[in-house]
C-alpha cells in the first residue's frame, strides 16, 4: 500500500464507512506491505501510522517485518537537499542547517513575474515545469473551468495566476497548465522536472521563528475541516496538527522537481530566512525539534520502538 500516510480513519465518500481502513486492509489480505512517510501528512483526516498498523497487525497475530528505505530518487537524487529542506522547515532537525551541496537547482526569487518566467522558459524545452502554491487562496465554483481566472493574487506585484482547472485530470501534462498552479492535492504524488512554488501567508518568519497561521488557509479547502473546531477544544493539539500539515505541505509541494525547485514567498522575513539558510550564513540553533534524524530508531532493530510517537495524540 504506497502512501499509507494518506489512509483514512473510515471509508467512503463521506468517510461514515467501515471500521479503520488499516485494520480492513490487514484482515482482508493475506500479505500486506504498507510504506509510509511521516512528513507527507497533509490533511486532517490522514490517519495512517506505524502504530497503527503496528497494533492492528498484532491483535490479528500476523507476522511484522520492518524496515526503512535507505535511499531516494527525488530531487535528483539529493539527499543533502531534502535534508536542507527538513532543517529549515524546522521538521526534523539534521546536520544541513546551513545549506547543501550538490547540483539540484534551488532559487528564491523577490518577484513572482521573474519565478513564473523561468518556469515558463524551463517549461518550453519539454512541458515538464510546473508552478504550484500552498492553498491560501480560494478556488471558487465559477472560475474553475478557465484559466482566464485569477484566482491567486499577490496585488503588491499585480500578479494572478488560475488554479489547476477542474474540468482537467490531465494537469501534470496538458500544456495549458502552465497557466494554472497546482496544488498539494493535485501534485502530490507528481513529479516535474522543475516546479515553482508561491509559499503564501500560512507560514511566515517572525522573531526567529516560523510560524504557521492555519488561518491563511483558503476557506475552500477542506483538507483541514475540523482544525477549527479542534483550535477552541484543545488549542496545543491542534497547533501542533497545524504545523505538521502546513510544513508537510510545502515540503511536498518542494520536492516536486527532480532537478530545480524555485520559490517565491509572500512574507519577504520568510524569503530572507531562506537566503541565509541556503546561503551558508544562517547562525541557527533548531527551535524545537519534532524529530532528530541522528537519534532516529530504525524500525527494523526494534520490534516495539515508538518510531511514530508524534502522532500518538491523533489516534486517540
Amino acid at each position: 500500500m504506497p502512501c499509507s500516510h494518506r489512509l483514512r480513519k473510515k471509508s467512503g465518500m463521506f468517510q461514515n464507512q467501515g471500521e479503520d481502513q488499516i485494520k480492513e486492509i490487514i484482515n482482508a489480505s493475506i500479505f500486506s506491505v504498507f510504506f509510509i512517510d511521516r512528513n507527507q501528512r497533509v490533511t486532517f483526516n490522514d490517519a495512517g501510522t506505524i502504530d497503527k498498523i503496528r497494533n492492528f497487525a498484532q491483535e490479528q497475530n500476523s507476522l511484522i517485518y520492518e524496515g526503512v528505505l535507505e535511499s531516494q530518487f527525488r530531487c535528483n537524487g539529493s539527499d543533502g537537499y531534502l535534508a536542507w529542506i527538513d532543517n529549515a522547515l524546522q521538521i526534523a532537525e539534521t546536520a544541513n542547517y546551513d545549506g547543501f551541496e550538490g547540483d539540484y537547482d534551488f532559487k528564491i526569487f523577490d518577484n513572482p513575474h521573474e519565478m513564473y518566467d523561468a518556469i515558463k522558459a524551463k517549461n518550453e524545452i519539454n512541458n515538464k515545469s510546473r508552478v504550484l502554491a500552498g492553498y491560501c487562496w480560494d478556488w471558487p465554483k465559477e472560475g474553475r473551468m478557465t484559466s482566464l481566472i485569477k484566482d491567486i493574487q499577490i496585488p503588491e506585484h499585480n500578479f494572478g495566476i488560475s488554479w489547476n482547472l477542474g474540468n482537467s485530470d490531465t494537469y501534470a501534462i496538458d500544456p495549458d497548465s502552465i497557466n494554472e498552479a497546482g496544488c498539494i492535492h493535485t501534485t502530490q504524488g507528481l513529479e516535474f522536472e522543475y516546479v515553482g512554488v508561491i509559499i503564501g501567508d500560512d507560514l511566515r518568519y517572525e522573531n526567529g521563528k516560523l510560524i504557521v497561521d492555519i488561518n491563511k488557509r483558503a476557506k475552500t479547502d477542506q483538507s483541514i475541516k475540523g482544525i477549527k473546531k479542534l483550535l477552541k477544544e484543545n488549542p496545543e493539539e491542534a497547533q501542533h496538527i497545524a504545523n505538521e500539515i502546513v510544513k508537510n505541505t510545502y515540503r511536498t509541494l518542494m520536492t516536486r522537481g527532480q532537478k530545480g525547485c524555485y520559490i517565491y514567498c509572500t512574507n519577504k522575513e520568510l524569503s530572507n530566512y531562506f537566503k541565509l539558510a541556503y546561503n551558508h550564513q544562517l547562525s541557527y540553533t533548531y527551535n524545537e525539534p519534532q524529530v532528530v534524524l541522528s537519534e532516529q530508531p530504525l524500525a527494523a532493530d526494534k520490534t516495539n520502538s515508538n518510531i511514530d510517537k508524534l502522532n500518538l495524540k491523533l489516534d486517540k
